[in-house]
């Protein structure tokens, strides 16, 4: 069936409702071309979210999501009490030439992307350099203890053995995968032995793992709404379908995931603490969800994300603990823990599914890279892993809490900001009086001119954004520079005019 296409009369914009991309990216895209192509003159008048919104059919929050992006990126400006307008300082190079051919239109020249390759591209922008405050997921690399590191490479490689230097085994460095896996037993409750631990270079090359191995393309795929775009992308290069199904206070919501999933293979879950929003799964929806996957004859992936941090009480258990069929695929990572270019992650598999995936393993990537697994194998077999988390767990939570008091005394009518038992970032919600005025695009923004980093909450949802706010990442900014940050934040949207 092909897809059903809308027209807006007041501006030549076409959107898809049967498209992967979202309603406001795709917006977004059509009025950007009109831009770059001349069609839209500089200074040229947009019609109001309003009347653009009646006319395509689509909520007003999705044109104004749509505008904000635009409004960020400085292709329109906003004029107060006039709407908004086509920028008029746009650089002369940039503007007139003729649009760029849709990837997705047949046509495969040396500059087109392929139908897939423009899903992948449009799930994140491109990279950029990221301060410390307020980026999620960033460890506070300056606590770590790098002599004991250096002293346990140096060890490994200063007589290594003729082992190491040749190809590898494809589930990686045995002594590792042992130790990963009286970690997992003794920390998270996962239930396997070393055979069923694979090492893998992070956790969405396990998750495209995975999917490669589990699924046909075509297949359905459920998706965390928001979830981690590192999913959507990997699970999208393996040519999955996405069915997104909403998250609340308890978790994936199982019962509307069934609703929307006619027949799914895959159905991946940060059940631990769920990414962008926090939240734990509850029992009795892992309970669910256990139950579910084995009437539908379908793979639950676990995403293990930030489990370590937990600040009330011990980790919660895995779901993978919990399985008794056979089912959970187990994911976790090293990167976030200890450092971002350590680039080492593990899945768990099934015991039955061991020598699928390690031939899989062969075929795509052959081995993981054998350069730091001596020395995180020492690291966690002599203790020093396990102190290490340890004493993040009490520095980060003391970050918290000062993110979360300096927030209610300095922005209360710009953010609303409330502590989590777990993590190393809280999803803020902007305020009423702020998100009337812009969006949690042009918000993000904003506060980065003046050199602070906070990702908006909507660019993780993959439909329509249901909350704005920011992503505050506190784990790498020292406590008594909180207040100082949060300061600059704060100065910056309230001095933003009003859209």
């Amino acid at each position: 069936m092909s897809p059903r296409v809308d027209h807006a009369a007041l501006l030549p914009i076409l959107i898809e409702r049967d498209e992967t991309r979202p309603l406001h990216r795709q917006i977004y895209e059509e009025i950007q071309g009109l831009i770059l192509s001349g069609r839209l003159g500089r200074g040229a008048r947009l019609p109001s979210s309003r009347a653009l919104a009646a006319e395509l059919g689509v909520s007003r929050n999705t044109v104004a999501a749509a505008f904000d992006q635009l409004l960020a990126e400085g292709y329109i400006e906003g004029r107060v009490g006039a709407g908004s307008f086509v920028a008029s300082d746009l650089p002369e190079e940039g503007v007139g030439t003729p649009p760029r051919p849709d990837p997705a239109a047949g046509s495969k020249g040396p500059g087109n992307l392929s139908r897939r390759g423009a899903m992948l591209a449009a799930i994140t922008g491109g990279h950029r350099r990221r301060s410390p405050a307020f980026t999620p997921g960033l460890p506070d690399m300056t606590a770590f203890p790098f002599e004991i590191w250096s002293r346990l490479m140096a060890k490994a490689w200063r007589h290594p053995p003729a082992s190491l230097l040749m190809h590898g085994d494809p589930a990686g460095y045995a002594p590792l995968r042992r130790a990963i896996a009286g970690y997992l037993a003794t920390a998270r409750g996962v239930r396997c032995d070393a055979d069923q631990v694979i090492v893998v270079a992070g956790a969405q090359q396990a998750i495209g793992l995975a999917a490669h191995v589990l699924t046909d393309e075509g297949e359905e795929a459920v998706v965390e709404d928001p979830g981690y775009p590192g999913v959507r992308g990997a699970l999208l290069a393996a040519g999955l379908k996405l069915v997104h199904a909403p998250v609340d206070s308890e978790g994936l919501v199982v019962s509307e995931a069934a609703l929307r999933a006619a027949a799914p293979r895959l159905i991946c879950v940060a059940p631990s603490h769920q990414y962008p929003l926090g939240v734990t799964m509850s029992l009795a929806r892992r309970l669910q969800l256990l139950d579910w996957a084995q009437r539908a004859d379908a793979w639950v992936v676990e995403d293990d994300y930030d489990s370590e941090y937990r600040y009330l009480g011990r980790p919660l258990a895995a779901l993978q603990g919990m399985d008794r069929a056979g089912r959970v695929v187990y994911v976790g990572s090293f990167s976030k823990v200890l450092f971002p270019s350590l680039r080492v992650g593990y899945l768990v598999v099934p015991e039955a599914l061991v020598d699928s995936f390690l031939r899989a393993r062969r075929a795509l990537d052959d081995h993981p890279s054998s350069v730091a697994q001596p020395a995180l194998t020492a690291f966690i077999e002599e203790g020093h892993f396990a102190a290490h988390i340890r004493r993040m767990r009490k520095l980060y939570a003391g970050r918290q809490a000062a993110l979360v008091e300096a927030a209610e005394r300095i922005l209360p009518d710009l953010v609303r900001v409330e502590a989590s038992p777990s993590g190393m970032h809280l999803a803020s919600r902007l305020m009423p009086d702020l998100r009337a005025r812009m969006g949690d695009v042009e918000a993000a923004a904003t506060i980065a001119a003046r050199g602070i980093t906070a990702l908006p909450l909507s660019g993780t949802y993959a439909q329509e954004p249901a909350e704005h706010g920011l992503l505050l990442g506190y784990a790498a900014v020292p406590a008594e520079e909180m207040a100082g940050k949060l300061a600059r934040m704060a100065e910056a949207l309230r001095a933003a005019a009003p859209r």
